[in-house]
């Protein structure tokens, strides 16, 4: 196991700790750590893409939630 490697377990497991309303705050280092590890021609995990995919989509929702009405 490569030092991304374990760097993204451990970034999976703290975002899996974290609150739902707060974990989509950890998307952008999984996002940078996706490109990474992609970068070095490494395969990331298709449960880690979607999980990715699920946190942008959780920071757009809070985007709304803190629009006024």
């Amino acid at each position: 196991m490569n030092n991304l490697d374990t760097r993204l377990d451990l970034l999976i497991h703290k975002i899996k700790r974290e609150s739902p309303s707060a974990r989509y705050r950890l998307q952008p280092q999984l996002g940078r750590l996706i490109i990474e590890i992609e970068a070095q021609g490494s395969t990331v995990q298709r449960r880690t893409k979607l999980l990715n995919e699920e946190l942008l989509n959780e920071t757009i929702e809070a985007q709304f939630d803190n629009m006024p009405v």
